[in-house]
């Protein structure tokens, strides 16, 4: 027997200050349902997720929920007014002896239920609302960027839950890793219209083009049917006045059609442009150390930075990234080491507090009152990559409206603050870039964007982001900080580092390395051709490759061992001694992969 659904919406329309936002609008929420909410920034996902809430009444069009079947939306600004302290807050619709629900997911969460409500910052109070969420447990939930203030650790643990749970679910994201593990389907708003598809994310940009190929050849037949229609109208009309008036009404209709279209916005000009090029070396550090309090951020940290690198920066909220990041760039000093910065750097930072961005101030007011930005003697223009440009036509590059120019920064969207930012970023010419989580807020297409201008992009990128997609995409390094002053560097991107952290096997006693077990026999492979070898060469291209896969079982073992996460603090000793063993048989295998090489071809 069929369920009954948990939320139905029919015919909704609404408008915003003249224009509107849905119109006829219809969709079903069933038991068990996981869909991405997706489209561009200021395409109304938020907007339709509060209707879906009842935070928001239609101008028109019903809200349906059954009775009995409660509703729950996380709040992007919650209102905690009259209570002192976040765990309060969250547990403010609980049943009493309830409370340890909160507990449970502030400690996946990572925030303090203890926190003054008048102290906390906004991410976590946004924490709050999704454990309040959470802790709720729905029959539907609402979830509007819940990993938006969340580290990996966190995320991962929210993308554990919402795997295992039997609430159904709507998700608004940016992180692609997250909505392609957890959606089952699609809705996806684009000019007012929702389209549903019954399968994941996975699969959405490919339906996306799809649909908008479609659309494009369905737009290019009705041009011609109406130019042809409109060459007779002129040349034979005339003669055929009286029996032609219908096909004049139906060129009309044709016309009213096309003029009724809405055109899709187009993407954001991002462009990035190279000044003087770096010297190859562009950041160098040795042995930095920095403490805060009792806090220690780095101890005898080593890292070096080429031009073209691409280096991202994982770790816990907290843990000390953007200070890494300041020291790296000589804005904060180490306590102990040196930093040494290569030749001819011009900087570019996108910072994640916004605080480049005055939010009483217009959007004009923010691009022209920059100095580097100011064209002298024009009010009315910006310096863009040393050319002047109409601050309206520079604003309208990143999908800004003349309307917004004038309004204050503080009314805009999280993607369209940071799609500013970025604005502001790209207008002055730079070879090294510093990224703090730029990816917050900004919806798929201009993140693909961003991808591809970083990819094309001369200098070298310095990234700090939550977003595992994005590091994978992006980084040709990354900096694991876990804690206690422990930094690492990892060749690849994230998906590298998590596979490096998670191999299997562990080859360490108390004293070192312990007895390494035997390994199994390779199969025996067919034997080289050996003409132009010796008999030993002969026999040493035998040998080699079980001496690469006893090899690489070692380091295997070696490299799961030191994954261990404590094993750095408690152990010191067997962690250097571990160290330094991996790092022998690497060499070792490289030596012997080359050699095999040698000796096969000339076999």
């Amino acid at each position: 027997m069929a369920r009954a659904p948990l939320l139905q919406l029919s015919d909704i329309s609404l408008t915003f200050g003249g224009n509107p936002v849905f119109d006829g609008l219809s969709l079903v929420v069933q038991p068990g349902d996981r869909v991405a909410l997706v489209g561009r920034n200021g395409s109304g996902k938020s907007t339709l997720m509060k209707v879906m809430a009842g935070l928001v009444e239609p101008d028109q069009g019903t809200r349906v929920v059954p009775p009995g079947v409660s509703v729950g939306y996380m709040e992007q600004d919650p209102d905690m007014e009259g209570f002192a302290t976040l765990g309060e807050y969250a547990a403010s619709a609980l049943g009493e002896g309830e409370e340890y629900r909160v507990e449970m997911v502030a400690e996946g969460l990572k925030f303090t239920p203890d926190t003054p409500v008048a102290t906390a910052s906004g991410g976590e109070r946004r924490r709050a609302a999704l454990a309040k969420l959470l802790a709720e447990a729905p029959e539907l939930m609402l979830l509007d960027e819940p990993t938006n203030h969340l580290d990996i650790q966190a995320i991962e643990w929210l993308e554990a839950e919402l795997k295992n749970t039997r609430t159904a679910f709507v998700l608004i994201s940016h992180d692609r890793a997250f909505l392609r593990a957890l959606t089952r389907a699609t809705l996806w708003i684009d000019r007012g219209e929702v389209r549903r598809r019954e399968s994941g994310f996975d699969g959405f940009e490919d339906w996306r083009e799809t649909t908008w190929a479609e659309e494009d050849e369905a737009r290019h037949k009705l041009d011609r049917k109406i130019k042809a229609e409109a060459k007779w109208a002129v040349e034979g009309i005339s003669a055929r006045r009286k029996r032609n008036q219908g096909r004049v009404r139906a060129l009309a209709v044709l016309r009213d059609e096309r003029s009724s279209q809405i055109r899709r916005q187009g993407t954001a000009a991002l462009e990035l442009e190279t000044t003087t090029t770096s010297g190859k070396r562009v950041i160098e550090a040795k042995g930095l150390e920095k403490t805060f309090g009792d806090k220690q951020i780095v101890t005898g940290f080593d890292l070096r930075i080429l031009r073209g690198d691409r280096v991202a920066f994982v770790g816990p909220n907290g843990v000390g990234k953007t200070t890494l990041l300041k020291m790296l760039t000589g804005e904060v000093a180490p306590d102990h080491g040196t930093v040494t910065l290569g030749t001819n750097l011009d900087v570019a930072v996108f910072d994640q507090s916004r605080a480049q961005l005055d939010p009483k101030a217009t959007l004009w007011e923010n691009l022209t009152g920059d100095p580097l930005m100011r064209v002298s003697g024009a009010s009315d223009q910006v310096m863009v990559r040393g050319t002047p440009k109409h601050v309206v036509a520079y604003l309208k590059d990143f999908l800004f409206d003349e309307r917004q120019a004038r309004a204050p920064v503080k009314s805009l969207s999280g993607g369209e603050k940071a799609r500013l930012l970025l604005a502001k970023l790209m207008a002055k010419p730079s070879n090294l870039l510093i990224l703090d989580e730029p990816t917050n807020d900004l919806d798929v297409e201009t993140l693909d964007l961003l991808q591809d201008i970083l990819g094309d992009f001369d200098g070298t990128v310095l990234l700090v982001s939550h977003d595992r997609d994005f590091i994978d995409r992006i980084a040709t390094a990354t900096v694991a900080m876990e804690g206690n002053g422990r930094a690492t560097v990892y060749p690849g991107g994230w998906s590298d580092y998590a596979a490096q952290r998670t191999v299997a096997a562990a080859l360490i006693d108390r004293e070192g390395p312990a007895p390494r077990p035997k390994s199994e026999p390779a199969p025996e492979a067919p034997r080289p051709k050996s003409a132009g070898l010796s008999f030993t060469e002969r026999k040493r291209l035998d040998e080699l490759p079980g001496i690469m896969e006893r090899l690489e079982a070692e380091i295997a073992k070696l490299t799961e061992f030191l994954a261990a996460p404590e094993l750095y603090t408690k152990e010191p000793a067997k962690f250097r001694k571990a160290t330094e063993a991996l790092t022998e048989r690497q060499e070792a295998l490289h030596t012997a992969e080359t050699e095999w090489l040698y000796l096969a071809e000339r076999a």
